[in-house]
């Protein structure tokens, strides 16, 4: 049996999740997309700067997570450290 070269993948092969949406809502206008003609709308722009927006606004939820955690777990240990200095103090 014979082997066949595989074929190499593309960039413009790939298609992300919001193309496949795109396609489901006007396969043509997905298309002609992809072709590189861009529609031209300015509710288009006002939609994009929104998702920036929000982009940056779940950026700085994130990051208030992480710093709320982290401040967690220095609570947890100064709370571990309380108890063992009551202990200690109890036994000795």
């Amino acid at each position: 049996m014979r082997r066949t070269k595989t074929a190499e993948v593309k960039e413009t092969d790939i298609i992300s999740a919001s193309e496949i949406g795109q396609y489901h809502f006007c396969s043509i206008a997905w298309y002609l997309k992809k072709c590189g003609y861009q529609p031209e709308s300015p509710l288009l722009d006002v939609g994009t700067m929104e998702h920036e927006k929000l982009g940056k606004i779940l950026d700085i939820v994130q990051t208030n997570i992480r710093k709320s955690k982290s401040i967690a777990i220095v609570g947890y240990l100064l709370l571990f450290l309380a108890v063992l200095i009551l202990i200690s103090e109890v036994i000795l």
